[in-house]
C-alpha cells in the first residue's frame, strides 16, 4: 500500500480490503470486493460482493446508508467496475448515490469493467488509487487477475509437512499430518477453488471425497480432477459417489487402457486422454482443458511428487504450506522430492503472515515472476 496515503485513507481501505474476504468460496471466479462508505470520519456503510451474479459490493453500501451516503467517501478494494454485466456499473451508482471521493486499492484488470476511474474523475469526483502495488493487488484475487492477464487456469498447491519436511511415515501409507482446525480451512480453501485436483496415488492410497464439508459457505461444490495415467483408479472409489453434486473429471494417458477407461465412464467421471510428459501426463494439455471447460482455478491436492511437479515446471502460482508440530524421521516420505535448487526456490515470496490452526501453522507463498 502506497506509503504516502494518508493513515485515515489507509485504515479504512484496509477494512475494505478485511470484509471482501467475506466472499471466499460465493463469487468465484468474479473477485472478492468490499466496500466501506465514510463520512466525518464515521463509517455510514459497509458491503462486499457476496454471490456471483447479485449485487456488487459498492451496491450493497449504498443501499445500507441510503440519502446518509451522499457526500461519503467510498473505501473499495477494488476499482469501481465501468461496464454493464450482470449488474449495472458500480461507477454509475457512485455518481447516482452522491458519492464525493472513492479511494480504491487495486486497478480492475478487465478490458471491459475497467475503466471506473476515468468515469468517476471525469464526473467531478476525487479519485485516489490504484493504492495497492500489483504485487498486492494479484496477492488479494490472485487467480481473478492471473486469469484477466494469461487467460489461463489459476493452479495453488496445498500440502501438510511435518518439522522435519515429511508428509507421510512411508510410502503408499496414509498418514494424518494436521489437526481438525487445519483440515477445517482446508476445506475453507477448496471452496475458493473451481476445482480441487489430486494424483491417483492419492485416491488409491486416501479414498478421499475432495468435496467441501466442515459447514463452509460454498456456491457450489468443485470439480474433482484425478491425474491417472494408467486409468487405474476402481470405480468403487469414494470420489464416485457423488458426483452428480460435484463432478469427476480423470485425464488419462492416450495408451491407457480402452476397458479402464471406461469403467471410469461408467463410475461418472469424464474422461479426457492427454499426451504423456516426463513421467505422468502433460500438465499443460490437462490446464488447457480445464481452461476450455471454464475451470479458471485449481487447487490441487496431490502428494510430493505431483507438488513437486508442478512448482518445479512453474504451473503453481501458489502454495499453502502447513507444517505441524512433529517429527516422521529420515525414512518418511518428503515434501518435495528433487526440488533441490536455491534458485527456484528464492522465486517464492511469502504474502501474508503465518497463521495458527491449532498447533499446526499455515503459510503462505506466491510465485514472483
Amino acid at each position: 500500500m502506497k506509503g504516502d496515503l494518508p493513515t485515515v485513507d489507509r485504515d479504512f481501505l484496509r477494512r475494505a480490503i478485511t470484509i471482501g474476504r467475506n466472499g471466499w468460496g460465493r463469487v468465484h471466479p468474479n473477485p472478492m470486493v468490499g466496500c466501506v462508505l465514510v463520512k466525518g470520519g464515521e463509517v455510514v456503510a459497509e458491503g462486499w460482493h457476496e454471490e456471483v451474479g447479485g449485487l456488487h459490493a459498492e451496491v450493497h453500501a449504498l443501499a445500507r446508508a441510503g440519502d446518509t451516503a451522499k457526500g461519503s467517501t467510498a473505501y473499495v478494494s477494488l476499482e469501481p467496475c465501468n461496464h454493464h454485466g450482470r449488474t449495472p456499473p458500480c461507477s454509475k451508482a457512485l455518481l447516482e448515490g452522491g458519492i464525493a471521493r472513492v479511494v480504491y486499492g487495486a486497478g480492475d484488470p478487465g478490458a471491459e469493467s475497467g475503466g471506473g476511474h476515468a468515469t468517476l474523475e471525469r464526473s467531478g469526483l476525487e479519485v485516489v488509487g490504484p493504492v495497492l502495488s500489483p504485487d498486492e493487488a494479484r496477492a488479494e484475487n490472485p487467480s481473478f487477475f492471473f486469469n484477466q492477464e494469461r487467460s489461463a487456469t489459476y493452479l495453488a498447491v496445498k500440502l501438510a509437512q511435518t518439522f522435519d519436511g515429511r508428509i507421510a511415515s512411508n510410502p503408499g501409507e496414509r498418514t494424518s499430518i494436521t489437526g481438525r482446525e487445519a483440515r477445517r480451512e482446508t476445506h475453507r480453501l477448496r471452496a475458493g477453488f473451481d476445482a480441487v485436483m489430486v494424483g491417483s496415488t492419492t485416491v488409491l492410497v486416501d479414498d478421499p471425497l475432495l468435496t467441501v464439508r466442515e459447514d463452509v459457505p460454498l456456491r457450489v461444490q468443485p470439480v474433482r480432477i484425478i491425474l491417472d495415467s494408467d486409468a487405474e483408479v476402481p470405480a468403487s472409489a469414494s470420489i464416485f459417489r457423488d458426483v452428480s453434486e460435484a463432478p469427476v473429471i480423470v485425464f488419462s494417458s492416450e495408451e491407457a487402457s480402452d476397458e479402464a477407461v471406461r469403467g471410469l465412464e461408467e463410475a461418472g467421471a469424464a474422461v479426457y486422454r492427454l499426451p504423456r510428459a516426463g513421467k505422468g501426463l502433460s500438465l499443460r494439455a490437462a490446464l488447457t482443458v480445464c481452461w476450455d471447460k471454464g475451470i479458471r482455478s485449481v487447487f490441487c491436492e496431490g502428494g510430493g511428487e505431483l507438488a513437486s511437479t508442478l512448482i518445479g515446471e512453474g504451473w503453481a502460482r501458489r502454495l499453502y504450506l502447513f507444517v505441524a508440530p512433529f517429527v516422521l524421521g529420515e525414512g518418511a516420505v518428503p515434501a518435495f522430492p528433487g526440488l533441490v535448487s536455491n534458485e527456484l526456490w528464492n522465486a517464492w515470496q511469502p504474502v501474508e503472515p503465518a497463521r495458527h490452526f491449532g498447533k499446526d501453522v499455515l503459510l503462505t507463498f506466491d510465485r514472483a515472476d
